[in-house]
Parts: structure tokens; sequence; C-alpha cells
């Protein structure tokens, strides 16, 4: 019996058209409950948004297909067939993402019994995802951004100390943007410049120091002193917009727009703040940086992590010592 022959018997499908209501909830009917679990977790808004839209896009796709769409009705069939049409439709970038949050998702569903266990994605592998090199800035490019922003203006003193610690930490934009600034109460405040530190809050809720630089200190010191004469100098987040709606509170849609402007005045194409943790990464490790070291400062907890970000200089540091070792140079 085919997928969606299937689909039909377990729904009771009659005539072409017809559809009897399912046997258990529809999974839609979960994605609130499943939201409010997500930002009880802690989870950032963009993840929660990315968990429930492959719950919505899942469902979609089954009721297309007439396949059964009840909580306790979905099967590991049903859910490679979605992946599949996702990766046709996309790309098996996109099909990954969706197997991660759906394995979430039916987890959660066991866990609440809201299905009896075990979950169809213990039986559907991930999608296979072709590996491919990605780019870090090279001195001489991280140099001309720093030059696009070089003036005395807020916009050019922000950017400059922005730049700097993305930089000098990698730090993830959502950390970043979510810097609070209050010198007068250190429970609230984030920035302890003397210190050249930074404390951040990670993923899951986590909170960490980042240590950062003399010249980011000093760029930041230089953007706090511009900052003071800001119309909204005393909102309690550190980075303040110029225009716009978000004036109180520069976000990380914010953050991203202004790398990618600065990234096109400074005639280099594809910056984004991620670029910036990859090469920071990348540097740490070519300048004979620890590997723990790097998981710290990154707010990595798994070495899966680092082999994720830094596999591309185990590339550079092998041919490296191939030009050192070549059994063909000693012939």
């Amino acid at each position: 019996m085919s997928v969606t022959s299937m689909g039909e018997a377990r729904r009771g499908r009659g005539r072409r058209g017809t559809t009897l209501a399912p046997s258990s909830p529809a999974l839609l009917t979960f994605v609130t409950s499943w939201q409010l679990a997500l930002e009880a977790a802690g989870k950032s808004p963009r993840t929660v948004r990315s968990y429930t839209d492959s719950v919505k896009a899942l469902a979609a796709f089954l009721d297309a297909q007439g396949m059964p769409s009840g909580a306790e009705e979905v099967e590991a069939d049903h859910l490679r067939a979605f992946l599949l049409a996702e990766e046709r439709r996309t790309s098996a970038v996109s099909a990954a993402v969706h197997f991660r949050n759906l394995r979430v998702f039916f987890g959660w569903l066991v866990r609440e019994e809201e299905r009896p266990a075990p979950s169809p994605m213990d039986r559907v592998d991930k999608p296979k995802v072709s590996k491919k090199a990605k780019a870090f800035f090279d001195d001489d490019e991280l140099a001309r951004l720093l030059r696009a922003c070089q003036g005395t203006t807020f916009e050019n003193r922000r950017d400059t100390a922005l730049i700097r610690i993305l930089i000098d930490t990698g730090m993830r934009v959502s950390g970043l943007a979510n810097l609070r600034y209050d010198p007068e109460e250190d429970a609230q405040n984030d920035v302890f410049l003397t210190q050249r530190r930074l404390r951040i809050r990670l993923k899951g809720g986590d909170e960490t120091w980042v240590p950062i630089g003399k010249k980011a200190a000093a760029a930041l010191d230089r953007y706090i002193r511009v900052r003071a004469r800001h119309p909204h100098a005393s909102s309690p987040w550190l980075w303040l917009g110029s225009t716009g709606r978000g004036v109180a509170h520069m976000t990380d849609s914010g953050i991203r727009a202004m790398v990618k402007r600065r990234g096109l005045q400074a005639g280099i194409q594809n910056v984004h703040p991620h670029r910036f943790r990859r090469s920071f990464a990348d540097h740490w490790l070519a300048a004979g940086g620890s590997t723990d070291d790097l998981m710290h400062i990154t707010g990595w907890k798994t070495y899966d992590m680092v082999r994720e970000y830094t596999e591309a200089r185990g590339v550079a540091r092998a041919h490296q010592a191939h030009a050192r070792l070549s059994p063909g140079d000693r012939i």
C-alpha cells in the first residue's frame, strides 16, 4: 500500500473530496501549547518560530496529500515523504532543519503523553546535507570593514564598537544585541570596561563572561561616551538605533542590517554576524589558542560544535603539514 493510500485508509477517507475527522487531535492543535513550552524553556523567538513553522509546514503537507494529521496517527512514512518533498522543493539544508525541529516536537508529544511512545522520528533518517566550504574573513577584509566605520558620528562609533566585538569574540548576534547598560546598577549591567569583559546570555538562559581586547574596549568606551548624548540614553539596552522604530534598542535584525551595509561599503560580499563567529574560531586556532578556551569564549558546550565551526582550519593545517612533510619533495 502506498503512503497516500495508507493515509486515506487510516483517516477513513471516502470518495474524493470527503475526509472524516482524525481519531486523535490534529497536530496544529498543539502548536500554541508547544510554543508556550519552548518559551518557558528560554528558547529565543527565532528558535520558537522555526520550531512552530516546521509543525505548520508538516500539517499543511499532510492535509494536501490526504495523509493523516492526528498526533497519534502520523507515522515515519509520512514524515519521510514530507522531508523528501521539502528537500526537492527547497534544499537538503531546509529539510534537515525540519528534521531537527520535528524530532524535538514529537519527543515533546511523547513526554506530554499526547502520543503513545515511541516517537515516529526515531525511525526517520536525517537528510544528508553536503558540506560546503564556509567563507572566513581575512585580516585585509576586517581592516576594510573597520575603515568603512571611521568617523566620530554616533553611527560610526557604534558600528566600530559592534564590529570590534564581533571580530574579538565571535559573539552570537542575539547575545550581542541584548547586552544591557546601567553603570549605576551592576545587576542590570553587562558592560564592565575596566575588567574588559561582557556578560552575555547563552541559548537556554545561562550566563557567561566574555573577554574583549584593549582595542574593542577602547572602541566601546568611545561609543558609550557618544551614547550619553543620545535622546534615548536612559534605555536599559546598550545598543541604540538612530532611525526607525527600534531607536531605544538596536535588535539582532538591526545589527545584521548594519554589518551587511558596512560590508557593501567596504566592497565585501556576504557579510553577516555568523561569519565573524566562524572567522574568530578559525583565527583563534590558527594563532595557537586552545580548544577548551575557545569553547568558554564562544559558549559552546560540546566538542561537536568546535568541529562544526573549525573543520576548515583542520584542512588548512593538513595542507601546511603537507607542505613541510611532502614525500614527493624528498625525492
